[in-house]
């Protein structure tokens, strides 16, 4: 008959372990001072346990996340007119070698896809094209088109926030035998590198999608139909706990705006920031975007583009290869689940006191902003108005301070290493429509 046994440890409550804090550090008020005071809006606690956390609030926080473990390894490139071939080769080496989709960058309008797409069938290998502002979408997806008429997986996105109506209502058509291309995508870059909080960023990215998808349900689209055709492509940051939470919180938040849309409806795109990348030592980089990366599995990211360490560089350092930089960053995510198997569970946040709280408190907060966004009549209405700028900028300076204030930037303003003759200049990044592309790094490079 199988033995009894008791717990190696006893519970311990919340009243438990701060009795041990004041008992250890010898002071009965040290509680104050391990209250973190975040910039998102709310007071992060040193320590959670069940008790704060109700378990039918836990439940609704996990239904609506993902339900399907893993995610796609999806490198970054950007097409230059006349060298489709030279590209094409680049796409072909990288998916055989780990790359799992891939997301290109197009900022011209005449492209010779058959070149470009040469050999990489369309219908296995995702590719999500990410199109300035400038490029006629529905023209490029007629071009498409003519390379693979069906079956297409992938999607379009824009530079910044979404494409015009007309042109979504258009796209949605021509891709009714694609269910698996996308063909809404709201980004969230833009305001992240403008300075966002978790907060910011949260509540404008639905501020977003609430405008784009009320706007199209006047055309007689459904909801059902638009969330199934819906990408969302946000930047995660250095803030490990917070991002995780962030993204976790975003499900929540779409679930809640939408109640027929199920955790996996939303195809979560996540790249690694540019805002926190620095040319002051720029391997640093590696680090920022591998717990970047494991940040933003760990919240739930569909599909993952790590950003090369030295893509924020005008010309890469002596020495350095492109090529090795854009193999190191397809490993990273290689190496979260190869060797860190965070790819066999949907949710690895579930069930954790700290990030259920943080997530539960993020969203909170950022539904109480898009509120406030919707009642001055919106996203567009609310930066028309310069209340969106004036927000980013205040974040974006109070983000500055902290640094000087002590906060450190690992190989910018402590640890830093400069190599003799290595050109470090910044490669020049253009501002979004109403919006300033920052990099908090700069100030200090």
């Amino acid at each position: 008959m199988p033995t009894s046994f008791s717990p190696p440890f006893p519970p311990a409550t919340r009243a438990d372990w701060l009795s041990q804090v004041q008992k250890d550090l010898k002071d009965s008020n040290v509680y104050e001072g391990l209250r973190w005071p975040s910039p998102e809006g709310f007071t992060v606690e040193p320590y959670y346990t069940a008790d704060q956390l109700e378990a039918t609030t836990a439940a609704s926080l996990q239904q609506a996340q993902k339900i399907v473990p893993g995610w796609l390894n999806a490198p970054a490139y950007f097409f230059t007119t006349g060298h489709e071939k030279a590209l094409n080769a680049s796409l072909r080496d990288a998916i055989t070698n780990g790359a799992e989709a891939l997301v290109l960058n197009v900022t011209v309008g005449e492209i010779a896809l058959p070149r470009l797409l040469d050999g990489i069938k369309l219908s296995n290998t995702p590719v999500f094209f990410q199109l300035a502002t400038d490029v006629d979408a529905s023209h490029f997806v007629q071009l498409l088109r003519q390379v693979a008429p069906y079956q297409l997986r992938g999607g379009i996105l824009s530079d910044s926030g979404t494409l015009p109506v007309a042109t979504l209502t258009d796209l949605i058509g021509q891709h009714s035998e694609s269910p698996n291309f996308r063909t809404i995508g709201i980004s969230s870059h833009d305001v992240h590198t403008a300075g966002a909080t978790a907060t910011q960023e949260l509540a404008f990215t639905l501020a977003r999608l609430a405008e784009t998808c009320n706007q199209l349900k006047e055309t007689g689209l459904t909801v059902e139909q638009l969330i199934a055709k819906t990408m969302l492509s946000v930047s995660v940051g250095t803030s490990y706990f917070i991002e995780m939470a962030k993204l976790r919180a975003l499900r929540v938040l779409v679930a809640r705006l939408y109640t027929v849309a199920a955790g996996q409806s939303i195809l979560l795109h996540c790249q690694t920031s540019t805002f926190y990348e620095s040319t002051a030592t720029p391997y640093t980089n590696l680090l920022r975007a591998t717990t970047e990366a494991m940040a933003a599995v760990i919240g739930g990211a569909d599909v993952l583009t790590v950003r090369p360490y030295d893509a924020v560089l005008a010309v890469p350092r002596s020495g350095t290869s492109t090529e090795f930089s854009e193999r190191i960053a397809r490993n990273v995510s290689t190496m979260l689940k190869a060797e860190s198997y965070l790819d066999k569970v949907a949710d690895p946040a579930a069930g954790s006191y700290y990030i259920e709280n943080l997530t539960q408190q993020l969203a909170e907060a950022a539904w109480t902003l898009f509120q406030e966004v919707q009642e001055m009549g919106g996203f567009a209405k609310a930066t028309e108005a310069g209340y969106v700028q004036q927000a980013l900028t205040t974040s974006y300076n109070a983000k500055v301070e902290a640094v000087r204030d002590g906060r450190v930037l690992v190989g910018v303003t402590k640890f830093r290493h400069d190599e003799e003759g290595a050109d470090i200049s910044p490669k020049p990044e253009e501002d979004a429509p109403g919006l300033t592309n920052r990099r908090l790094a700069s100030a200090f490079e």
